[in-house]
């Protein structure tokens, strides 16, 4: 009996030590005050430095304090075959799972092309992940760029099209 309730009361101290350090009890969308601490001014991607949109930025705090953050950045100095897949950046702390296919922690280029298809770019430009675009015409008010948590699953909206990922 004291054994079962010395474990109860160390979950519970590491719980409330978790909250303490402000990790939410599970994956939530970060905004406000918070989301500025995250996103990075300007992102280093092909040679250029481009201004990242705080405004088109969103980023997930997990509940063991890692942070997935991503936004879209002004692509105007970039040739038209970076522009092509490339229009953010993509920042993960966690490994991710999209679809069949896995991305470890990392800095990376992101975007969706014309033929449906999300991908993934090292800073070099070179294609690191594909995965298929899913859209929703339901979407009343599409934003440039917004994640939606459903459980631990995220999805990472661009208008009404979006890709889901969730966290290993």
């Amino acid at each position: 009996m004291i054994r079962k309730f010395l474990i109860a009361a160390f979950v519970v101290s590491l719980t409330l030590s978790a909250v303490a350090q402000g990790a939410p009890a599970a994956p939530t969308v970060v905004s406000g005050a918070d989301l500025k601490k995250v996103v990075p001014d300007s992102y280093f991607f092909r040679g250029l430095n481009a201004t990242t949109q705080l405004r088109n930025s969103s980023a997930i705090h997990y509940p063991d304090d890692f942070y997935v953050v991503m936004g879209l950045v002004d692509t105007s100095g970039y040739s038209s075959d970076v522009k092509a897949k490339y229009n953010g950046f993509f920042i993960t702390e966690k490994k991710l799972r999209f679809g069949s296919s896995m991305l470890g922690p990392g800095q990376y280029g992101m975007g969706y092309t014309a033929d449906g298809k999300f991908h993934i770019l090292n800073v070099a430009g070179d294609e690191l992940l594909v995965a298929d675009v899913m859209v929703d015409d339901k979407l009343a008010h599409p934003q440039p760029l917004k994640i939606v948590m459903d459980g631990a699953t995220a999805k990472l909206y661009l208008g009404k099209k979006y890709v889901t990922f969730t966290a290993q």
